[in-house]
């Protein structure tokens, strides 16, 4: 899949951090937690040899409910932040409480994972258009073989939040709304970092 325009960002750096926006690596993003962006940063500099492009980069903060827009794409070079609603996995929450309470890279656990990806190729499979990752850390490192990727999905639609109060879950995929998936394809990329982390 060919991603096509690149989308209109959410929100602005405060303007406290506007003199750190001419670096390629600014210290703090809005609406991130700053220990998660601090962690993600660092993950950046760990695997920067399988992360070919350092420009932007996905923070997905599972410490929020799917409720919440959790999903953060970072623009390195001038701070503009995109959210999204993303779904977590069901091994994750075998109760469907809308809280992720654990990780796991086991196969068939249905769960995600948390760490370092790097965004691979695009293609359509049984949930449409997707896109591969490959885990970096022994925590996500059968990420790959077990199918963990970015898709659209209709349980990850804003409208179940206003429905059911949460969103539904995915095999451990990065499920996101069907109508953010071609923003979230335009801006992210193939090459680029998505860190994953509850704490």
């Amino acid at each position: 899949m060919v991603p096509s325009s690149l989308p209109a960002m959410s929100q602005r750096v405060k303007p406290r951090l506007r003199a750190t926006l001419g670096s390629a690596k600014i210290k703090a993003a809005a609406g991130v937690r700053p220990e998660l962006f601090a962690a993600a940063m660092t993950a950046l500099d760990q695997h920067g040899a399988a992360i070919k492009r350092h420009d932007r980069i996905a923070i997905a903060d599972f410490s929020l409910a799917s409720s919440k827009s959790r999903l953060h794409i970072v623009n390195l070079s001038d701070g503009r932040v995109l959210n999204l609603l993303v779904a977590h996995g069901s091994g994750s929450d075998p109760d469907h409480t809308g809280w992720l309470k654990r990780f796991s890279n086991a196969f068939d656990s249905n769960a995600s994972s948390r760490g370092a990806f790097a965004t691979s190729d695009y293609y359509v499979g049984k949930h449409g258009p997707s896109q591969r990752l490959v885990g970096l850390d022994p925590t996500n490192s059968n990420a790959f073989d077990r199918a963990i990727v970015i898709h659209g999905a209709w349980y990850a639609n804003a409208d179940m939040i206003a429905t059911h109060g949460k969103l539904g879950r995915s095999q451990g995929c990065f499920a996101v709304g069907e109508k953010d998936l071609t923003p979230l394809f335009d801006h992210l990329g193939k090459g680029r970092l998505l860190f994953a982390a509850k704490a």
